[in-house]
């Protein structure tokens, strides 16, 4: 469970994030996302007003949008070290009753040299559900793995497109 702080009549007093306040948050924050809220990476003022309100709504809690933003920015770092756990390797079991993926300890052990700060997945991943809905929540928005890149990074790498298929097909020619 995460804290994070917010100010009541000028106290500051922590507010507690359970699982059902965080589920509730993501399912509201995807609603705005559909409805063209977030046309970038970051919200609108409009899909955060819209954000606060139903969250007070379906919550009774009122928070502010520095709080849900600090809640935003927490869960995609987690979802950021939890892609990168995982990398490439697909189709990894899932297990319910440890929560987290059903791996041998050599895999964690080679996996968190690469990602040390996913170690606290090794006792309570996220689990498949939930990290459905982070991935509508942050993904096309967050470089993540060995594709990643961003201006400062220097000149754009070619093996990048390696696997784009640039051929314009003839006008009488399907598409594959």
């Amino acid at each position: 469970m995460s804290t994070s702080v917010i100010e009541v009549s000028g106290e500051k007093v922590k507010a507690m994030w359970d699982k059902r306040l965080t589920e509730i948050f993501c399912d509201i924050c995807i609603k705005e996302i559909l409805k063209g809220n977030r046309p970038g990476t970051h919200f609108t003022k409009d899909g955060w007003l819209k954000i606060m309100t139903n969250f007070e709504k379906e919550t009774g809690k009122g928070f502010s949008q520095r709080q849900l933003k600090n809640r935003w920015d927490a869960l995609k770092k987690e979802w950021k070290a939890w892609k990168k756990l995982k990398g490439e390797d697909t189709g990894l079991g899932w297990n319910p009753i440890k929560r987290t993926v059903d791996v041998s300890d050599d895999w964690w052990e080679s996996r968190l040299k690469v990602v040390p700060e996913a170690q606290k997945f090794r006792t309570s991943g996220i689990d498949p559900e939930f990290e459905g809905k982070l991935d509508q929540m942050f993904m096309g928005i967050v470089a993540t793995g060995d594709k990643a890149w961003a201006p400062s990074s220097g000149t754009l790498r070619s093996d990048i497109f390696e696997d784009v298929n640039n051929e314009i097909p003839e006008e009488n020619e399907e598409e594959n």
